[in-house]
């Protein structure tokens, strides 16, 4: 009995590693249809400057700005985030928020508060009734500057959540 019981243990221990494989890289944020966008460097990326690829459209809504060190939306940007919203619901496009900081700090605190943002808009968005399966996150903290100058309107400029809309 003790024999069996070790069986059936190694058999679901087993089976359950398998199923933590399903193809996705470390890093990687799941798309729609089984699409990746990954969260590399930009210097390991084939893409480069056109961060979201050619199957995602830039500059269609406002970007979402943020204060010094913060992922809270403020109120004044909470009117862009509802714009969107509604703009969502009446089609069937996903979308990626692009999360970005301002120059100041270490490349993986940015990283990660470029994440915190992105997700903030998400958070946002799922609360206005969109969809959470439409709306994927990737950051890239302090690189690619929206203006790469010493400034604080630069500084100002960098902290946002770019939105791209997948066509």
């Amino acid at each position: 009995m003790k024999f069996l019981a070790s069986l059936f243990l190694a058999a679901a221990v087993a089976l359950s590693f398998g199923a933590c494989n399903k193809n996705k890289k470390s890093g990687d944020y799941a798309g729609v249809d089984g699409d990746y966008v990954t969260g590399t460097p930009l210097g390991d990326r084939v893409d480069g400057a056109n961060f979201l690829g050619e199957n995602v459209k830039r500059g269609q809504y406002q970007p979402i700005y943020f204060a010094y060190d913060s992922y809270e939306v403020g109120g004044e940007e909470q009117g862009n985030v509802a714009t969107l919203a509604k703009a969502m619901k009446g089609w069937p496009n996903s979308i990626i928020l692009a999360g970005f900081t301002d120059s100041r700090g270490t490349d993986e605190y940015n990283r990660g508060l470029g994440e915190r943002r992105a997700q903030a808009v998400r958070q946002a968005l799922i609360g206005l009734g969109v969809d959470a399966s439409r709306i994927q996150t990737v950051s890239f903290g302090k690189e690619m500057p929206a203006d790469p100058s010493e400034s604080d309107a630069a500084y100002a400029k960098n902290r946002r959540v770019e939105i791209g809309v997948i066509k």
